[in-house]
């Protein structure tokens, strides 16, 4: 009895010693802010323009992502002599691919932008999010390559949202996962990112990006921050 009794105890007091560690989702966003450079150096971020290319069949494809926080979006890249871009603004957003037979640029419908309007904060979205209207919870671990990770699940405001996995030792995000609707199906897109390097500004990000629905990585060359940006590309045209 008095060893079934100790046994108990010592269970109880491991318990006890497991909970005392675990973390808040306030707690991992925090660590996940001070490792990617700290809030203050996020909140001077006002401008973002990144230089990308994907190598895909010996052919490689320059792809430019120029944000300006809160405002507009633009993704622009270059194939077989022929250029396609989507841009989001707090007006709408557009799409031109010529790639896929289109002749003008098409507007996007409620469905899109509603997947879409998170990528114009420039700042991430764990930066003030209660202010931005989201809320955040932490639910189970998800192993991420043999590493228990700790996963955020963020829910927007506009009714979206996504799970991302935070390394329990750098707590940089390692995977970010979300169920959008696309073309009448509803699609699950992973993003894995990796290489992540520290710019002159302070703040930490990405260089590689491996996502579900692309053959191939995306791999960043350069990142501008703060930069000269003529807000004539964030307008629809041919």
């Amino acid at each position: 009895m008095k060893t079934i009794k100790n046994l108990t105890l010592s269970i109880l007091a491991l318990l006890i010693t497991s909970l005392s560690f675990a973390q808040t989702a306030d707690e991992l966003i925090n660590k996940h802010i001070d490792a990617i450079g700290g809030k203050e150096n996020w909140k001077k971020v006002n401008s973002i323009r990144q230089e990308a290319a994907i190598s895909i069949q010996g052919m490689e494809i320059p792809v430019i992502t120029t944000t300006i926080h809160d405002k507009a979006t633009k993704q622009e890249y270059t194939a077989m002599g022929m250029s396609a871009y989507s841009i989001i603004t707090t007006e709408g957003g557009w799409s031109f691919n010529p790639m896929q037979g289109q002749a003008e640029p098409e507007a996007m419908n409620e469905e899109q932008l509603k997947y879409g309007k998170h990528q114009l904060d420039a700042r991430g979205e764990f930066i003030d999010y209660k202010e931005k209207g989201h809320t955040i919870e932490k639910i189970e671990n998800e192993d991420v390559d043999g590493v228990s990770c700790f996963r955020l699940k963020i829910n927007r405001k506009e009714g979206t949202s996504t799970i991302f996995c935070v390394d329990p030792t750098s707590y940089y995000i390692v995977r970010n996962s979300s169920t959008i609707s696309a073309g009448g199906q509803v699609v699950e897109v992973i993003t894995n990112l990796s290489n992540y390097q520290k710019l002159p500004e302070g703040i930490v990000v990405p260089f590689t990006m491996e996502n579900s629905q692309i053959p191939a990585p995306l791999n960043i060359s350069k990142v501008e921050i703060n930069g000269i940006i003529d807000e004539a590309i964030f307008k629809v045209s041919k």
